[in-house]
């Protein structure tokens, strides 16, 4: 093996989990595994929901009865990609997509930084997160502190944070269950 393969190849290694970490922090929710998520994909121009194209469907199951079994694995794409030993800052930037299957979670951004020593993940440019449920968070920039496990959205300038949630309501002891 090449010894420049091998240097990426430990980085690699080295980075697995605070690259899986940074997609665990997206998922601030629970989700239900079983229905399709359609992802979106950024488009260059405009804002709001017209800034968004259909590009893929995640299935994380194979029937409606069988629950897929989880990988963690998660899927990172931009037009650059680094990590720095040193600062312990992975950066990826350039139409940066996070798809984490596993938990229904698919993010887009500019640019996606982790901060491995402050346990800190930072989303800017146009943010969308989406959850299985059709849950939705868009922002100009979204930071999620993983140990204490919240979520600060900022807008851009002269905008609006936007998010929809799907609220379920927690069944009381001993109510009869309700029918979706």
């Amino acid at each position: 093996m090449a010894p420049g393969l091998n240097a990426v190849l430990a980085l690699a290694q080295r980075w697995r989990r605070p690259l899986s970490l940074l997609v665990v922090a997206l998922g601030w929710g629970a989700l239900a595994l079983a229905q399709p998520l359609p992802a979106r994909a950024q488009t260059p121009q405009g804002d709001g929901p017209s800034a968004t194209a259909p590009v893929s469907t995640v299935n994380p199951s194979a029937g409606p009865s069988r629950q897929a079994i989880p990988t963690g694995l998660v899927s990172i794409e931009s037009d650059l990609q680094r990590a720095d030993q040193t600062t312990g800052v992975i950066t990826a930037t350039g139409n940066v997509r996070i798809l984490y299957a596993d938990k229904g979670v698919m993010a887009t951004a500019r640019q996606a930084q982790y901060f491995s020593r402050e346990g800190r993940v930072v989303l800017s440019g146009d943010v969308d997160v989406v959850q299985q449920d059709g849950s939705l968070l868009r922002a100009e920039q979204v930071t999620y502190l993983v140990g204490l496990e919240r979520i600060t959205a900022r807008p851009a300038a002269n905008q609006q944070v936007f998010s929809r949630l799907r609220l379920t309501p927690t069944p009381k002891p001993g109510a009869p269950a309700v029918a979706p």
